[in-house]
């Protein structure tokens, strides 16, 4: 992927430290401020007309607001924090101004001051703001330590508050911070997390640099469909609102997707539209990097002069501002036109500058880039070791930019992005139909507690059934028991009858046997009676 891509997310957070919207209603509110009689109402009106104000006034605007807060918050006993607190953003906003022209000294001096102030105070919200514009700063400078503790502080501080503008910020400049390291699913999980916030609140200007984001992302991974979808979206939106500097942006992001296409001419185009605007809102970080690009588009022609021309300007507001990734790419581009040109000993001095301002930064974009040409160079010199230890450093850098592992995360960010998306999306068009059927939904429960409790009594006498049940088998296995035992006692019973009536017959038959036999012995009864009858008779006779 283009080793100039990089930089371009910096312009982005850079415009995001204040944001300015021309209130329609601002001839009115520059009215109450004449009418105004005491300086706290002055304070209140300045500081919204710093806000909202045209580019050209607000800074007026802000001024007079730093004078009469700094004034009251010295001689003001009862009303010290409320002017403190002022005075707080009327320093944190010259320090906005400072930095958009350049001054990244003054810019993260008035910061700091801010900071103080804020802390004083216990201004939480102030002091969220100012650690991240400071973040920021440190970033531009290379110090990515110092950018991730102050940018996680501020995101920490927002999240206690539940400033969801505040944390959307914060995860945007913590996902620029990764995306400079070459941490693409890290850089993903931030700015997905930011665009769903602005989203959320329909922070039109967030939207749009979130989406911008997410749009060099994905081309630096060689997405250019998605890359060029994200910054068509963008750049629709910053027309909408009549950002100039949004646009800008924009337009120098789309002239890189035509350039990288190889369609040149088209890209220039969008190059010197680009410039056009960064000049009239005198942006020069943004002037330094669409010099830098319409030089490669110089390049690309083999016009080794304009390109040179326009990276030695690119650098030198570069260097002005102090912006080290700048610095270290315009080095490296200068170095491989001097190498074309033949001029290896100057190619080799501001190659091998750039690779140690990339190493300090270490960023492994800038490390790579510098140490392909570095590569080139100590091939023409047939220095083949060094040779070999820079290819190996630009393989290094490359895969870890660019590996597979880090191009399915991007996509798997997407997905989960774009479903969570959509599942809001069917909870926000399902809200007032569940509003409608909350009587319905609330007898639904009442029906569902009522079978619950309808299934707990039938547990319940299933249970007892079953208790009964296992009673009643124990009881009947008792009893059968107790039948058998009857039974065998019966037949035992019925055997001895058997046995004793077998007994009794055995004895009957004996007796009447014996009696037969004493009936033989024995005269029978009846022949005495005859006997004794006829007798009778004979005497009577």
């Amino acid at each position: 992927m283009n080793k100039y891509l990089c930089v371009l997310i910096i312009s982005i957070l850079t415009f995001s430290l204040k944001l300015i919207a021309q209130d329609p209603n601002i001839d009115s509110i520059k009215l109450e401020l004449n009418k105004a009689k005491y300086d706290s109402t002055r304070c209140n009106i300045l500081s919204e007309l710093s806000e909202t104000a045209s580019d050209e006034e607000w800074p007026l605007f802000n001024e007079q607001l730093r004078v009469i807060a700094e004034k009251n918050s010295k001689t003001s006993t009862s009303n010290k924090s409320f002017y403190l607190k002022h005075l707080a953003s009327a320093l944190n906003n010259i320090g906005f101004l400072a930095q958009a022209q350049g001054y990244i000294p003054k810019a993260l001096e008035y910061y700091q001051r801010s900071l103080a102030l804020q802390e004083e105070i216990k201004d939480k919200k102030g002091i969220a703001v100012s650690l991240n514009n400071i973040g920021i700063i440190y970033k531009d400078q290379g110090d990515i330590a110092k950018a991730l503790e102050y940018n996680n502080r501020s995101l920490k501080l927002q999240e206690e508050f539940k400033d969801k503008k505040g944390i959307a910020l914060s995860l945007l400049n913590i996902g620029a911070i990764y995306s400079s390291q070459g941490d693409i699913p890290k850089t993903l999980d931030y700015y997905h997390r930011c665009l769903r916030l602005y989203e959320e609140i329909n922070d039109k200007y967030g939207i749009a640099n979130s989406l911008n984001n997410l749009g060099y992302t994905y081309d630096d991974q060689g997405d250019i469909a998605k890359a060029l979808e994200y910054y068509l979206k963008s750049m629709k939106i910053y027309e909408e609102t009549k950002d100039k500097k949004g646009i800008a942006i924009s337009l120098n992001n789309i002239g890189m997707i035509y350039f990288n296409q190889s369609n040149t001419q088209k890209a220039l185009d969008y190059y010197l539209k680009s410039l056009k605007l960064y000049e009239e809102v005198i942006d020069k970080q943004g002037i330094a990097y669409s010099l830098n690009n319409i030089g490669m588009i110089y390049e690309r022609q083999h016009n080794a002069k304009n390109a040179l021309s326009n990276y030695f300007k690119s650098l030198k507001i570069k260097e002005e501002i102090n912006d080290k990734v700048g610095i270290a790419s315009s080095l490296n581009n200068i170095g491989g036109i001097l190498l074309q040109q033949g001029n290896i000993t100057d190619a080799y001095y501001y190659s091998n500058r750039s690779l140690i301002n990339a190493k300090e930064l270490g960023f492994p974009e800038n490390i790579k880039n510098a140490s392909k040409t570095l590569k080139d160079i100590y091939k023409k010199q047939k220095k083949y070791k060094e040779a070999f230890e820079m290819y190996s450093l630009e393989i290094q850098m490359r895969d870890s930019i660019n590996n597979e592992t880090t191009k399915k995360a991007s996509i798997q960010k997407q997905f989960q992005y774009e479903y969570e998306k959509k599942a809001a999306a069917d909870s926000v068009v399902f809200a007032k139909e569940n509003e409608i059927n909350e009587v319905e939904i609330a007898r639904q429960k009442t029906e569902i507690k009522v079978k619950q409790n309808q299934q707990l009594a039938l547990y319940g006498g299933l249970l007892l059934v079953l208790v009964f049940a296992g009673f009643m088998y124990n009881r009947f296995k008792v009893t059968q028991k107790q039948k058998t035992v009857i039974e065998q006692q019966k037949t035992v019973v019925e055997t001895a009858h058997l046995l004793l009536e077998e007994k009794n017959s055995e004895i009957i038959a004996s007796i009447r046997y014996a009696k037969r036999i004493q009936d033989a012995l024995i005269t029978s009864q009846k022949y005495v009676e005859r006997n004794i009858n006829r007798l009778k008779q004979t005497n009577k006779i």
